[in-house]
């Protein structure tokens, strides 16, 4: 059997495209693939803007439709296209089959209701049991992600707790009704260091004892070398490189992916001064027709100018990029930036 049709979740083609003010439309994600799989974290990165936080939202269907669309492709998910489902059906597998962890904990708990009421409310509208389940399952979980006198913690709000109890209490409330998938969406960025490193190996316990599909979007190359078993690296709403994170780590291919991890700062260097990506990510008005990255990159040729390249590769390790298969890839120097690549 193929091993495609082993695949817990099937993102095909994914285009999500956004309305701009002068009636264009954006590229926010323009053809994206995903394969993933039980028991595997997929580490989705890249800049603010390149277009990760559209992938989950698109496929969760919590896209606004007023200023937002999926403009094709599909995300087969246990044998259906949740495009092609209705909104009724969509809300019996959002928060049951696929949970969302959201950015800040603290926005995403409601102010006005108990932690206890909060994960109760969950149980009860998929579960359908009893209060006094509701209640002791509630506790049950708080147990599970570690947060110490559970028995207060439900009767208190969300302001009476830290960052990092509050981001538990949003994994309990994820993990309430078993889901097969979690999505973390940048799950560490408002928290502390120490508490960063306590949620990732949490999250990564969980994967472990439950066996749950993760799919995890951050901007930090750190946090993915810590997590993640596969990584797609994101560049103006394309996957400009994708494959397990030891691959890329050892042998970057894209000059993007390349400058991603000169930009991490390392304890074996000594440097006055941080590299940084020079420019920032352009808007991609539909249709894109050349190198989403040339701009920005020293490396761009005049065939980057004139048409987009695919996303190709051996064994996994795939690349958009002409100058990584002209041997580029794996080169410790020649990062392919430079101010001179902002006025080509």
């Amino acid at each position: 059997m193929n091993q495609k049709e082993n695949a817990l979740l099937s993102l095909q083609g994914l285009k999500s495209y956004y309305e701009s003010r002068d009636g264009s439309e954006v590229a926010a994600v323009d053809g994206v693939d995903l394969e993933l799989y039980p028991g595997e974290i997929v580490g989705i990165v890249g800049e603010s803007g390149c277009g990760k936080s559209t992938v989950v939202r698109a496929l969760m269907r919590l896209l606004d439709p007023s200023s937002a669309r999926i403009a094709g492709g599909k995300a087969v998910f246990c044998g259906k296209d949740l495009f092609g489902l209705s909104e009724r059906e969509m809300c019996g597998i959002r928060g049951k089959d696929i949970s969302m962890i959201f950015q800040d904990p603290l926005s995403a708990l409601d102010p006005v209701y108990t932690i206890g009421d909060q994960i109760e409310e969950i149980l009860k509208a998929h579960e359908h049991i009893s209060e006094s389940e509701a209640k002791e399952k509630a506790l049950e979980l708080l147990r599970e992600v570690n947060i110490p006198s559970p028995e207060l913690r439900l009767n208190q709000y969300p302001h009476e707790l830290s960052g990092g109890m509050q981001q538990r209490v949003v994994i309990a409330i994820a993990l309430a009704c078993r889901p097969q998938i979690l999505i973390a969406d940048e799950p560490t960025t408002a928290l502390d260091v120490t508490v960063q490193a306590q949620i990732l190996e949490l999250i990564r316990e969980l994967r472990d004892k439950l066996n749950i599909a993760v799919i995890l979007i951050t901007h930090n190359m750190g946090v993915v070398a810590a997590i993640c078993d596969r990584m797609l690296v994101m560049y103006g709403g394309v996957v400009v490189e994708e494959g397990t994170c030891k691959e890329i780590f050892k042998a970057p291919k894209h000059p993007y992916t390349r400058g991603l991890l000169a930009a991490i700062p390392s304890i074996k260097e000594e440097k006055e001064e941080l590299y940084t990506i020079p420019g920032q990510v352009d808007v991609m008005k539909v249709p894109v027709a050349c190198c989403r990255f040339y701009k920005r990159c020293a490396l761009a040729a005049d065939i980057c100018r004139r048409s987009e390249p695919e996303l190709k590769g051996e064994g996994g390790h795939l690349c958009r990029c002409y100058m990584a298969a002209d041997g580029a890839e794996g080169s410790s120097g020649g990062l392919g930036f430079g101010k001179e690549a902002l006025h080509g």
